[in-house]
């Protein structure tokens, strides 16, 4: 089962976050957007809670996602993650003159929690994160 919450000023759209229910005490968050000219001030954060409420609500207990790097937008783009999967994410740091949102994730209390090397080609990883809500 999918549930979308919207960011409304006013009638106007300016972000929405997707929740996907895939376990049965962890769902995903997938997907968030907000409009650029609203980013960095609070809308994604309050989307993240409001999102994180209502899966606590429905008895999940984690909220997971994965962050494409496919644009160059940290250290692991581009990179031979092996032979050590995650001595190579823990030195991850954003990069690059794209925005990519580990730091946003990292802000709103979530945790890295592994990688999946080349997911989207050679070194374009797929990098993910959980927090727990329960």
């Amino acid at each position: 089962m999918r549930t979308a919450l919207a960011a409304l000023d006013r009638d106007v759209l300016i972000g929405w976050v997707g929740l996907i229910r895939t376990y049965s005490h962890a769902f995903e968050l997938h997907p968030i957007a907000v409009e650029p000219d609203r980013q960095r001030h609070g809308v994604g954060a309050a989307l993240v809670r409001a999102l994180e409420a209502l899966a606590k609500a429905d008895g999940a207990l984690t909220i997971y996602l994965g962050a494409d790097d496919d644009f160059g937008g940290t250290t692991l783009f581009g990179a031979d993650p092996y032979p050590d999967l995650l001595a190579s994410l823990a030195r991850i740091e954003a990069s690059g003159g794209q925005r990519h949102p580990l730091g946003f994730y990292l802000r709103v209390g979530f945790r890295l929690a592994g990688l999946i090397p080349d997911a989207n080609g050679t070194g374009r990883p797929d990098i993910l994160f959980a927090k727990r809500i329960g």
